[in-house]
Formats: C-alpha cells, structure tokens, sequence
C-alpha cells in the first residue's frame, strides 16, 4: 500500500482546483432492515457554500439482505424516475470539515475515533471513514495518498490481488476482517483512486450484505450542470 501511495499518477481532475464544484456519481446498494435500497446519485456541490444539487434515481428494493449485487442490476437505473434535489448554501456538507490533513496519523484520527484504536471494531471504522471521505468530496493526488496511507495502517488489512468492478473497472482488491463483518475495496493501481467499496455482515444474526458502492465519476466542473471535468477557468 505504502508503494501504490508512492506512485499514483495524477488525474485530469487534480489540474482543476479552480472550479467550483465538486461532482461525483456513486451507485449503491445499502442495507434498510429486511431489504436492499439500490440508488444512483450524481451530486454537485458547491465547494465554497455548500450549496448544490442532486438528481437521484431509485431501482426496485429487493426483498432480504442475503445478495450480492450483479452487473445486469445497473442497468435498472436508467429505467428509474429521476428526483432532482437542490440544496441551498451550507446544506450539502464534506465529510471532514477544513482541510484534510496531509498527515497520515493526523487524518486517520478524523476517520475513526483515537481512543477505540484497541476494539475489534476498529479496523472496520477506519477503512469505512476512508470510504466516506472519498465518496463525499474530491481527493486530489496528495489527498488520495495520504488515504492509501491511512489503509496501510488498518490493522489486518490484505491484498487479495487484481480484480475488476461491476463496472469492469480493473482494480486492487484490499479486504479487512473485522468487528463482524468484511469489508472490501477496490483501488485503482494508477492513479490511488477509489473504485468500489463493500461490506459484509458476518455474524449469526441477519448475515448478508449491508452495503456496496460504486463511485463511477469523480471531478472538479465549473457549474452543477456539468458532468465531466474541464479545464480551469484563465
């Protein structure tokens, strides 16, 4: 982990800095007690007021937890109705609040509470704050290090070789064992960023998925209308 976070390459994206808006579009399936809530959100959100904008679609639940998301179900959202959410300033929130630290140490404390650090639970939480923060806000190049950084100390962590996404994105598969349950994630090899995450609920009660997502699109555009990172503004 500690060499991929030395050789990722940089992105289109990461030469954009002076765009206003940060753009993601994640798919996922998540837990909701006895059944699976499969959604595509695309979010634009404004980086200075945290205003911006969703537009959101739903697929069918499916009924019970025990599933494994496949790839003919990605096709269901484009026959979903679209909701289109605006949010006014301060209502669309990062994940962390000021700026990430460049600190490995320093960020996995904001990812996972210090004082649990010895808990089964641990390893579960930090690899799960590194997945909230790069599905809510932009990594650039030195951040995306700085989180694959943050992995290489969750205990447990293993490299369980290539794979690909439902997308059929190639990617590094990472898996940690832990408070539970197993969690998941595929990491792009040249540029550090996140592809897919999953966790898995392990115990006797109610085994089975509880949630898996796909981060599809990530960038920096110059309005909420925008889908693909441009060049920024002279």
């Amino acid at each position: 982990m500690e060499l991929l976070a030395s050789t990722i390459s940089a992105t289109t994206a990461d030469t954009t800095a002076e765009l206003p808006y940060t753009y993601l579009h994640l798919q996922t399936w998540a837990r909701a007690t006895n059944t699976i809530v499969r959604t595509d959100l695309r979010r634009w959100r404004h980086d200075r007021d945290g205003s911006g904008r969703e537009i959101s679609r739903r697929a069918p639940d499916l009924w019970g937890v025990n599933h494994q998301p496949t790839l003919d179900e990605r096709d269901q959202f484009s026959r979903a109705a679209q909701t289109t959410t605006r949010y006014g300033a301060g209502q669309l929130h990062p994940y962390l609040p000021g700026a990430i630290p460049a600190d490995p140490g320093e960020l996995a404390k904001l990812l996972a509470p210090p004082e649990l650090v010895n808990e089964p639970a641990y390893p579960r939480l930090l690899a799960g704050g590194v997945v909230g923060l790069a599905t809510s806000q932009y990594l650039d190049q030195r951040q995306r290090a700085t989180t694959l950084r943050v992995l290489a100390t969750v205990p447990g962590i293993t490299y369980r070789g290539a794979t690909s996404d439902l997308a059929g994105r190639p990617g590094l598969l990472f898996r940690v064992v832990a408070g539970g349950s197993t969690s998941t994630l595929v990491i792009d090899p040249a540029t550090g960023e996140l592809l897919a995450a999953q966790e898995w609920l392990d115990g006797r009660r109610r085994p089975g998925l509880f949630c898996h997502i796909l981060l599809l699109e990530r960038g920096r555009v110059g309005t909420d209308a925008s889908t693909a990172p441009t060049s920024p503004p002279a």
